[in-house]
């Protein structure tokens, strides 16, 4: 089924749209999460969030790219849950890792004027990955938005670990210099 029928029928509010949704990207949802959560239990339970969060969702939204839309909610999920159990604790370090390295460059907050600075944080981001070489910008997504761990990039592209985090490196300083180019940064 293509994704605009599926569309339709969440449209329709037919019930057969989460179903439909499982069968064509639920192993896709669940090696989202799964990236993200050491727990196959949490993972279930952040793919539902998903699945949940998709169904209130569509309508009044009608993305462009079901399965990018369904990839965010899925991560949304997968880390709030991540978040709530700690899972520093229980061993999953991963997800922690790859947002620290980005924490030093990314200016954050929680006012409401802060935001504002999102959604244009947001397009400036969007501007500088539009403006990677298509190996550099899959490498920093599969690194900071699918929080894969630096062996399975090395792996998927067959690159070294250590071509992989100067790669990393190099695009994190390119990310800063953008960002202060933009007026992010000081």
């Amino acid at each position: 089924m293509d994704d605009s029928a599926l569309l339709d029928r969440y449209f329709a509010r037919s019930q057969t749209a989460v179903d439909a949704t499982v069968a064509k990207y639920g192993a896709y949802c669940r090696t989202v999460a799964a990236n993200i959560l050491p727990d196959s239990r949490d993972v279930d339970e952040a793919v539902n969030d998903a699945y949940l969060a998709a169904w209130n969702s569509i309508p009044p939204n009608r993305p462009e790219n079901l399965r990018a839309y369904l990839a965010k909610l899925t991560r949304r999920a997968a880390l709030k849950r991540w978040r709530a159990k700690d899972a520093q604790k229980r061993g999953g370090g991963e997800p922690e890792a790859a947002l620290e390295e980005l924490s030093a460059i990314l200016p954050g907050g929680s006012d409401p004027a802060q935001a504002v600075e999102a959604a244009e944080l947001t397009a400036a981001l969007g501007r500088f990955l539009d403006g990677l070489p298509d190996t550099e910008r899959r490498v920093f997504l599969r690194r900071y938005w699918f929080l894969d761990p630096i062996a399975a990039i090395a792996a998927r592209y067959g690159f070294s670990r250590s071509k992989v985090k100067s790669m990393l490196a190099r695009t994190r300083a390119k990310l800063l210099a953008h960002l202060k180019k933009e007026g992010f940064l000081s």
